[in-house]
């Protein structure tokens, strides 16, 4: 079992940055592939990025890459997602999510969640 809950969501405005984290709890949670999902509203939940459990890979969504950027701190079971140049159409809510293998964007793949922290982003 990993338990997964985000913080570090909020208000900010167009053009500056917000960092989130994910505490992963759970005896084998650094084992695990993390990922970051976000869903605005009125729409599907989508994938933003993946990494892998030790970090040396990474994924991103072509909506951010250049501008987000995913990490983890194993010593401290923390997942990061750094967001930079943030715009209107990334508000949503972020939620982190943990696989075992692969680093792929289907949810359904994903099989452990966190309950999510509301971004948005005025312009």
């Amino acid at each position: 079992q990993v338990q997964l809950v985000e913080s570090g969501g909020g208000l900010v405005q167009a053009g500056n940055s917000l960092r989130l984290s994910c505490t992963a709890s759970g005896r084998t949670a650094n084992n695990y592939n993390m990922g970051w999902f976000r869903q605005a509203p009125g729409k599907e939940r989508e994938f933003v990025a993946a990494i892998l459990s030790t970090g040396s890979t990474t994924n991103y969504a072509d909506s951010v890459k250049g501008r987000f950027t995913i990490s983890r701190d194993k010593s401290k079971n923390m997942v990061y997602l750094q967001m930079n140049s943030l715009k209107p159409e990334d508000t949503a809510v972020y939620y982190c999510a943990a696989r075992y293998i692969g680093l792929g964007p289907v949810e359904r793949e994903y099989e452990y969640w966190g309950q999510g922290t509301q971004v948005t982003v005025s312009s």
